[in-house]
């Protein structure tokens, strides 16, 4: 699941590569798109109806390819982190949400998660006013005026996931897009409720470097991958 922090500019282009050398290493891969901020119906709820449509979609191509639906993971980088979690946690998102599973059906499992740069604590990103105040833009509405939409999308707020699902979060130490802040203030959260999450701190380590499969970094992203999938 591709970043950008939801805007409708970026898309799923630069996680190509990453997808294709997660095939060469051989896992079945989906880069998957969703209706982003300024897209004709981008933004809370339809992004999250899009990834998820995509995840549970896998039970029809399974029909269709040799996939092993017991061992699925979802990558995400940046706001894909998000993304990525909050897939792992839609089992406990509240009934009256419109993202709920009794609304929605119910969600693929995953194995595991990588969270890769992840925006994973909404509220703290609002309060951060992160990129231009995004996160109000993407749900439409500050935290105290739509306390249930948070409440449903926020992966710290769905945490604790449980101890079924493999949760890893990579960081880099120089992030200057996402503050690392973000994956700590998360993994002690979720850990403190229970949750086995385990955050690697990347040194000398930017935004973009453990997305991109030419860098050093990329072997550390790769490794996390076959560890969500129950793979060495």
């Amino acid at each position: 699941l591709h970043g950008g922090y939801w805007r409708a500019q970026y898309g799923l282009e630069y996680c190509g590569q990453a997808c294709a050398a997660l095939a060469a290493a051989g896992l079945a891969t989906w880069n998957v798109e969703y209706r982003r901020i300024g897209d004709p119906g981008g933004g809370w709820p339809n992004t999250f109806l899009d990834v998820a449509a995509a995840v549970d979609s896998l039970r029809a191509l399974a029909a269709q390819h040799p996939l092993d639906l017991a061992r699925v993971a979802a990558l995400g980088h940046s706001a894909g982190g998000q993304l990525a979690l909050w897939l792992a946690g839609r089992s406990r998102i509240p009934a009256a949400s419109p993202l709920a599973p009794a609304t929605m059906g119910a969600p693929l499992p995953l194995r595991g998660v990588v969270a890769l740069a992840g925006v994973v604590h909404l509220r703290r990103a609002w309060e951060l006013r992160l990129s231009g105040n995004v996160v109000e833009s993407l749900l439409g509405g500050a935290p105290l005026v739509v306390p249930d939409r948070y409440a449903a999308a926020s992966p710290y707020e769905l945490a604790p996931l449980g101890p079924d699902i493999r949760q890893l979060l990579l960081h880099g130490a120089d992030d200057e897009n996402v503050p690392v802040s973000q994956s700590e203030e998360y993994t002690a959260h979720a850990r403190a409720l229970g949750d086995d999450v385990r955050l690697t701190l990347l040194p000398a380590t930017g935004h973009f470097e453990p997305i991109a499969p030419t860098t050093p970094q990329w072997q550390t992203t790769l490794a996390a991958v076959r560890d969500a999938l129950g793979r060495r």
